[in-house]
């Protein structure tokens, strides 16, 4: 579980540093409208019934820096919440889940050759998978940007 993952990793980094940058964690997904988040940390944004995928800045940053990407292939049917691929860095290993359900039409082969594209731009260049949305009420239960900058600044 990506959550897991990260919370292990940052208790590892130690709670001090956590505590002391979470409230410039809200500073780093600038231009997220159209967004929506989990609270396992992935994001999606959707154009034209199409969900791109990927991991947030704070579950990059707690991570570290990500080594390993696997994926899920082009054409599997995924539901919301499952998991669906994994990342590893130097700290942990985590588990990818999926926000919305639907079929996976793209995966980006740059992040599985790169994975320290995610650490780099996770909301541009490092994004993980793309959807064809099946179910688009399930956006609905999602957080938006504002909603998951409060969720960061109580949880952590």
């Amino acid at each position: 579980m990506v959550v897991c993952g990260i919370v292990r990793a940052a208790a590892r980094v130690g709670r001090s540093a956590m505590v002391s940058q979470c409230c410039q964690r809200a500073a780093y997904a600038t231009d997220a409208k159209g967004r929506f988040y989990t609270k396992k940390h992935e994001w999606v944004s959707v154009t034209d019934n199409v969900g791109t995928v990927g991991i947030s800045s704070y579950a990059q940053d707690a991570l570290g820096e990500v080594v390993f990407a696997q994926l899920p292939d082009v054409g599997k049917q995924v539901a919301a919440g499952d998991e669906c691929g994994a990342l590893e860095s130097v700290k942990a290993a985590s588990e990818v889940y999926t926000p919305v359900s639907g079929t996976v039409t793209e995966k980006n082969d740059k992040v599985e050759s790169t994975p320290s594209l995610i650490n780099k731009s996770c909301y541009e260049e490092g994004w993980l998978f793309r959807v064809q949305i099946s179910k688009p009420e399930e956006l609905q239960r999602l957080m938006d940007q504002a909603a998951y900058d409060q969720y960061l600044k109580d949880s952590h």
